[in-house]
């Protein structure tokens, strides 16, 4: 399963006033998996940033002035994007705001999210695991142990390199039990492969066997009479 863990920054809040998107990060995932792969881009927006936008990411009107336009990474954006499982905290933002963009560019190879990939919002998933609870992405950090010492300021690909973290904690913690920089040796191609999709780690059928220690009889003693003591002091036990 393919999945791009993605994030924006915009000019403002609200797409239909006209606010455009000035920052994409995208981080992929291959069967729960971090692959490396990542797709980053500032983005010239053609107007000005608001000021209230700048106080949360830091990206200024100057920054942007020599940046490419929309048009100009829509292809290279989407062809990474596309058919992939979208995973976004608080999607209906991110989404509305590419959606605006893909209309506003007018290409008839790209009409809109829905048409090209799925969408996961996260910030839905969080919400159903701790209702009642503030689920932000700081206080998900905080909740599954997820370091975000870096994020003085909002960023797309930190953000979604933070994001893709939390995600993988709150639905399933740790995902790979194989040994870092592990490698087998020659003639073990097969295992290795198993152990890179599944996570398994073969054991040598040449190991030595394990040693089996038996209780002996004054251990067994003494055990059933603490057992004796504990029926009598706390009721009926279980073991």
């Amino acid at each position: 399963m393919r999945q791009v863990v993605l994030d924006t920054e915009t000019t403002g809040l609200d797409p239909k006033s006209g606010h455009r998107i000035i920052e994409i990060g995208c981080v992929e995932l291959v069967n729960r998996k971090l692959t490396g792969r990542h797709y980053h881009q500032y983005i010239n927006p053609e107007r000005e940033v608001d000021d209230g936008a700048i106080e949360v990411h830091g990206i200024t009107n100057e920054f942007l002035q020599d940046k490419p336009v929309f048009a100009q990474i829509a292809d290279d954006f989407m062809a990474f994007c596309e058919g992939a499982e979208l995973v976004i905290h608080n999607a209906p933002f991110d989404v509305g705001f590419i959606d605006w963009e893909l209309k506003w560019l007018g290409s008839p190879r790209w009409q809109n999210v829905a048409a090209h990939c799925g969408v996961l919002d996260t910030l839905a998933l969080a919400r159903e695991k701790h209702p009642g609870q503030k689920n932000n992405l700081d206080v998900l950090c905080k909740r599954y142990f997820v370091d975000n010492s870096q994020r003085d300021l909002h960023g797309a690909l930190l953000d979604a390199e933070i994001l893709a973290d939390v995600y993988l904690m709150m639905t399933g913690g740790q995902t790979d039990l194989a040994l870092a920089g592990e490698q087998s040796s020659e003639g073990e191609d097969g295992d290795e492969q198993q152990q890179a999709t599944t996570g398994i780690r073969r054991l040598s059928a040449d190991r030595p066997a394990l040693s089996v220690m038996a209780a002996t009889a004054e251990e067994i003693r003494a055990h059933e009479e603490m057992l004796a003591t504990l029926e009598k002091s706390a009721g009926k036990h279980f073991w």
